[in-house]
């Protein structure tokens, strides 16, 4: 019997005039210089499940690895939100129990009303997902508050399979890789604080991104996606 691996993969689509847009929109906003007074945000969001011990562990020695029994417990689940502002060096990790409209809304009213209140007008980069939507405001606040925000956000939409035009989502991937793998949270709060730890030493130590791929590259080294031109 022969043994096929089968590898997983982001498949571009072929002639695809919608994906070519999208995806030219949003390296576009990438070539901009840094404009302090006009931030570039980029967000994104993945579940976590939430695991209960269901024995102590045994702590490690000398001579063996901590010892975590196989069993656990679902505590239920959380999301997470990444927010990352690429051309400053600065990510933030929030958790919550939902991913609805509400939630999303909130966590964005948050930055607003935080780290941005003085900004007249942010650029927010984020996938088509239903719930980041301009509506979403006027579901978690009253029309003159919701209209304020929406007044403020510039959206940018990464295209359907291209999420790896989204920097949060690179940014995601280390979360998941250096502090959420392989190990077991039983409450949103252990969560968020071992998330924020993440956060707070990357922001410490890390420079902004420096995003390699332009709209000229795109069109010679991804030309598969372009439809033929008629003219």
């Amino acid at each position: 019997m022969t043994n096929r691996k089968i590898q997983y993969w982001v498949i571009p689509p072929e002639a695809d005039a919608e994906f070519v847009a999208g995806m030219e929109d949003v390296l576009d906003v990438y070539g901009k210089p840094y404009d302090p007074s006009c931030p570039v945000i980029c967000m994104d969001e993945q579940p976590v499940q939430l695991l209960k011990e269901t024995r102590a562990s045994i702590p490690a020695t000398a001579k063996h690895a901590k010892r975590v029994d196989y069993e656990y417990e679902r505590a239920g689940t959380a999301n997470i939100f990444m927010f990352t502002e690429p051309l400053a060096g600065w990510r933030e990790v929030t958790v919550r129990q939902t991913k609805t409209k509400i939630d999303w809304a909130l966590e964005m009213a948050r930055l607003l009303e935080g780290r941005y209140a003085t900004h007249e007008k942010v650029i927010l980069v984020c996938d088509n997902l239903n719930t980041h939507t301009k509506g979403a405001f006027y579901e978690a606040f009253e029309p003159d508050r919701a209209r304020s925000f929406v007044r403020r956000i510039e959206f940018h939409h990464t295209p359907k399979h291209g999420s790896w035009l989204n920097i949060a989502e690179n940014e995601l991937s280390s979360l998941t890789r250096q502090c959420v793998s392989g190990r077991r949270f039983p409450d949103i709060k252990t969560l968020q604080s071992e998330a924020t730890a993440w956060s707070d030493d990357v922001n410490s130590t890390q420079r902004g991104v420096d995003w390699q791929m332009k709209i000229d590259d795109a069109r010679i080294k991804l030309k598969s996606v372009y439809p033929r031109s008629l003219m």
